[in-house]
């Protein structure tokens, strides 16, 4: 297991290496060159699991389980403790195999003692397992990651998934703390997401692709790399994040997203696609690994200077005004979200929409100019 577990950190870097392009770029916003806003008025606040964050977006589930893994922890700990954002741990199955691994996770909570962290665990976790988790990390909140694509590539993975939603079930009536349902990079469709509801699941993380492909890293893992054929599976975080808005609010859990966002301005289309907070991963271990613990400090408060700033070009004062802005899909993520119902038309003229529905007699019709 601690094998596989600084083999995967390895080759986790090495996509980050050749990844380039993915559907995030996809998502414009329409520019607007007047705002109503301002910088130093940017508040980035965000309700997530029961807690405010001061900043929306945190560092997701990575690693654990060796001593490699272990400082790797240690390091992002830090850098959620100097920066003040919410982290979250790898999958803990390590640990709950071997308690002799505790520390290269528990290392999350020490070096982070009031900081919000999340435990992780697979969905074959049994609820002895689950708390055993929550309390090595006294975590605020509970991920529980949904990954059959990558158990279907792993060597040595599972096969049986049947049982997972009744698991799922149990464990969100049984724990105390805030169940957080996550993919590992293929994306939640909005029938995952309805019937994560209906199992009692208030917070769920669509982490699409474009970031680390775990079928890839399996693959590469394999003798043979005979599942080359699914590199590349799934729906990206913008397509299951603009596809759950066919999904009233009541009937589907709130939105987290991931899955390769580079900069601070996926962060803001993901949030203005109706994510509350985005998780990040890839970018930010490149960072620790290339450049060392300064250098990732530096550049999380990069991130939230210039998310601030971001918020206001946009026209926006907080988050809940990105739900007004205009957003343009273009190229396979709007034929996909065509293809599935959703409102193209619609995103682009939300602002419009929005002064509508507040001044309708302030309004007028865009004047059509005849050639």
């Amino acid at each position: 297991m601690s094998n596989r577990k600084d083999e995967h950190v390895a080759l986790a870097l090495q996509q980050h290496g050749s990844a380039g392009r993915n559907e995030f770029d996809l998502v414009r916003f329409v520019h607007h060159a007047l705002p109503d806003s301002d910088s130093d008025r940017s508040d980035l606040r965000t309700d997530v699991a029961g807690a405010t964050w001061n900043w929306p977006f945190y560092l997701n589930g990575m690693t654990g389980g060796s001593t490699r893994t272990g400082e790797i922890n240690r390091q992002l700990a830090t850098a959620a403790r100097e920066t003040g954002i919410a982290i979250a741990a790898g999958s803990l199955s390590a640990y709950l195999k071997d308690a002799s691994t505790a520390e290269s996770f528990r290392v999350l909570r020490t070096e982070n003692p009031h900081g919000f962290v999340m435990a992780n665990v697979n969905a074959n976790a049994d609820l002895d397992g689950v708390r055993r988790a929550v309390d090595l990390l006294e975590a605020n909140a509970l991920q529980i990651h949904l990954n059959v694509a990558q158990e279907t590539v792993m060597p040595e993975g599972d096969r049986a998934f049947g049982h997972w939603a009744q698991m799922l079930e149990r464990t969100v009536q049984a724990l105390d703390v805030p169940v957080i349902v996550k993919e590992v990079g293929f994306g939640l469709s909005p029938q995952t997401l309805q019937r994560l509801h209906g199992l009692g699941v208030q917070w769920a993380d669509v982490s699409g692709r474009g970031g680390t492909d775990f079928a890839r890293i399996e693959n590469a893992r394999r003798p043979g790399t005979d599942y080359d054929y699914l590199i590349g599976w799934g729906q990206s975080a913008p397509a299951c994040l603009a596809e759950a808005s066919l999904l009233p609010a009541a009937q589907r859990p709130h939105l987290l997203a991931s899955g390769g966002v580079r900069h601070p301005l996926d962060v803001l289309r993901a949030l203005a696609l109706g994510a509350r907070a985005v998780g990040v991963s890839g970018h930010f271990l490149h960072t620790l690994s290339t450049q060392g613990l300064d250098a990732l400090i530096a550049e999380i408060h990069r991130w939230q200077a210039q998310l601030r700033q971001l918020l206001a070009l946009v026209g926006c004062t907080n988050l809940a005004d990105l739900a007004h802005t205009d957003l343009l899909l273009g190229g396979e993520l709007r034929e996909y979200c065509e293809l599935r119902g959703v409102d193209v038309a619609a995103l682009a003229q939300r602002q419009r929409t929005a002064a509508a529905r507040c001044h309708p007699a302030t309004v007028a019709p865009i004047e059509t100019i005849t050639p």
